[in-house]
């Protein structure tokens, strides 16, 4: 083995290594020792990750098994590496963003009795995302797939004793099945027709799998595959429908908020796809069906943000939204741009993410906003970092999420996919919807008037189980916000920098360069970066162009209408609330999406289930099987005492009845022949 391939192990064993030293030995060493374990783990990856980056960029890749788990029927299931520059861009982020995760719960959780736990639990997190996205084949991808799954059940549950905690993770754990289902399907159909499971060995068969169809069905199999392979993206990434249990992941602790919602396992899919690129090129149907679920999750679930009062709910529903986003990207064959706005929004996200934690603590662990306002002068850096990463979010020229949003939009506006036009329509009045959500809350957290310290009538989005839980109770009348310390407010200052810089100084090599050449596969009828690429003119020239275009005016109107509805008239929401009741309780509702799966699906499991208990359980084996054995061997027995009496004489009868009964049976067989 050489010395880059250890390299290579070393990223994901680092974190591993500190997980299992902090949760098996957690106890035993102590609450520093855990964390300085854990982060020390991580920040190996990371400054490995540097150096794994720095030889991609002088031309060494790699790509090959380490280890050879099994081989049947010719498909060898293998442990093995694909790094290019896709990889260790992923490498980077995952690794920086779960570093600063890591500093700041040092902070966040430091009165948390589940301390190294949790620790624990964030490091195994991190060491599963590196298997993932540095896989070379389906069945690693597939392991790490799974793995993010299993450990985000554990963190978004990690507040066992809430009920809230339970219902939210066992559902995050049941949707990403149903997804998980679908990815399964398509790993299979790969492993039946194409006969192996490595990426280069199935992207070089691409054009044998677009012959075949899906027998007894004359279904195209490439389509089939890739829509199986997106099912399994739309659990991870959160797509409508099986969006229903990201929102409800808020309630684990925010650290593992940030880690999930901004680089991590909400991103999977998108990586997945953009790596399938030489796949889903040779089916528009596929990239059809992508473009428009993205598109519809991120103009809708947008939407939703504009009525939550929980602030991290309100950043939950923008990481929905702007999953949309990538993923339209992804269905324009503009997968580096997906991949682009995946990268910015990790580092602006997590900064939001944290910056609501941070908000959080100062308000003594009261989310609501209804309870904020004026924070402004309390928090310096967590209103400062804050407002970056909002304008990084809403894609405000300069800052990192204008260059990977509006490379979306372009891409989407010249995409010739079916589906396009709508698509279009979503993502730029997505634009203002974002804008609106983005700003409503940080205008009412704060500016305005101080709205703390006094009794209220609204605790959250869940005020019977918070307001029983130690963790959400507020200031107390009189009692002043504060700025949280600084192991909370240094990974906000580190993720506030790439998330103004990182777009204008990356935009170059990555959308319009060779950094993606050879890893992206795009049909010449698909490019559609291309006339962007003709026309751009450097980062500084993009932004000013950006002022004179629909995006920038749509963003800018969103927040001046958050200003006037918040600031300068803050009746007006609750009149516009009553005018359009209807309106407010479906979105309130979440369009019914999770009161539709409670009727069809929950129900009818309950429906199922006591069908099969009483039916089943209760007539068939109770009834038939154990009690109506038991009443055959109860007959058989009282009519065996009846005949074993005792009695000669009636057995002499029995006797003849017998003989009797063998002779006429009997007497046509031995009669003779006349």
């Amino acid at each position: 083995m050489s010395s880059m391939q250890k390299l290579y192990l070393l990223v994901p064993l680092a974190p591993l290594a500190g997980a299992i030293l902090a949760g098996l030995f957690g106890r035993m060493i102590g609450r520093t020792a855990s964390h300085v374990v854990t982060i020390l783990g991580v920040a190996t990856a990371l400054i490995a990750s540097f150096f794994i980056f720095q030889d991609v960029q002088a031309g060494n890749t790699f790509e090959g098994a380490l280890y050879t788990w099994a081989t049947s029927g010719g498909i060898k299931f293998e442990v093995g590496f694909l790094i290019d520059s896709l990889t260790v861009m992923m490498m980077l982020v995952v690794t920086f963003v779960s570093l600063m995760v890591h500093i700041y719960t040092i902070g966040y959780m430091s009165e948390d009795p589940g301390y190294q736990r949790f620790f624990s639990y964030i490091s195994l997190f991190t060491f599963a995302m590196l298997m993932l996205v540095m896989s070379n084949n389906f069945l690693q991808l597939f392991f790490g797939w799974e793995a993010v799954g299993l450990v985000s059940y554990l963190l978004i549950g990690f507040w066992y004793t809430r009920p809230t905690a339970i219902y939210a993770n066992l559902k995050a754990f049941l949707v990403n099945r149903v997804g998980d289902f679908g990815f399964l399907l398509g790993i299979g159909l790969i492993a039946a027709f194409a006969g192996t499971l490595n990426y280069a060995e199935v992207f070089a068969k691409a054009q044998d799998l677009l012959q075949l169809t899906v027998p007894n069905t004359g279904w195209p199999m490439l389509t089939a595959i890739c829509i199986c392979l997106f099912i399994g993206a739309m659990g991870k990434s959160a797509q409508v429908p099986l969006h229903v249990w990201l929102p409800d992941s808020m309630e684990g602790p925010t650290p593992i908020s940030a880690l999930i919602h901004a680089a991590t396992m909400v991103t999977a899919g998108i990586f997945m796809v953009a790596r399938m690129s030489p796949l889903f090129e040779l089916s528009e149907t596929a990239l059809s069906f992508v473009m428009v679920i993205g598109a519809t999750t991120a103009l809708f679930m947008g939407f939703l943000g504009i009525v939550q009062n929980d602030i991290k709910r309100v950043v939950a529903y923008s990481t929905l939204s702007q999953l949309g986003y990538m993923t339209v990207a992804l269905g324009a064959s503009a997968y580096s741009a997906a991949v682009f706005h995946l990268m910015t929004h990790a580092f602006f996200k997590a900064l939001l993410f944290l910056g609501a934690g941070s908000v959080i603590i100062g308000m003594h662990h009261d989310q609501d906003m209804r309870n904020m306002g004026g924070l402004r002068k309390y928090m310096p850096i967590t209103w400062l970092t804050s407002l970056l990463g909002s304008l990084a979010l809403i894609g405000m020229p300069l800052f990192s999420g204008f260059y990977s949003k509006d490379a979306i939009i372009d891409a989407v506006h010249h995409s010739s996919i079916p589906g396009a036009g709508y698509a279009t329509f979503c993502v730029l009045a997505g634009v203002f919807v974002t804008a609106f959500y983005s700003f409503r809350m940080y205008f009412l957290v704060f500016h305005g008037e101080e709205r703390f310290g006094h009794v209220h009538n609204h605790h959250g989005d869940h005020a019977d189980e918070e307001l029983a839980d130690d963790h959400h109770h507020g200031l107390a009348p009189g009692q002043k916000p504060h700025e949280s310390p600084w192991v909370v407010t240094l990974p906000l200052i580190m993720l506030a920098i790439p998330s103004v810089l990182i777009g204008f100084g990356t935009i170059e090599p990555m959308l319009f360069g060779d950094w993606f050449k050879g890893v992206i596969h795009i049909a010449p009828a698909h490019d559609t970066l291309a006339e962007l690429r003709e026309s751009f003119h450097g980062g500084f020239g993009m932004a000013l162009h950006g002022l004179k275009t629909a995006p920038f005016w749509l963003a800018t109107g969103g927040v001046f209408t958050a200003w006037l509805l918040y600031l300068k008239f803050p009746h007006m929401p609750a009149l516009i609330q009553r005018r359009l009741s209807f309106v407010h309780r479906v979105l309130e509702n979440k369009y019914y999406f999770d009161r539709f799966n409670e009727i069809v699906f929950a129900g009818g499991a309950r429906l199922l289930g006591r069908s099969l208990w009483k039916g089943g359980d209760q007539m068939l084996i109770d009834g038939v099987l154990v009690n109506g054995s038991a009443a055959c061997v109860g007959w058989v027995s009282r009519l065996s005492r009846v005949i074993q009496s005792g009695l000669v004489y009636q057995y002499a009868f029995w006797v003849i009845i017998g003989v009797v009964t063998l002779l006429v049976l009997w007497w046509p067989i031995l009669r003779p022949e006349s």
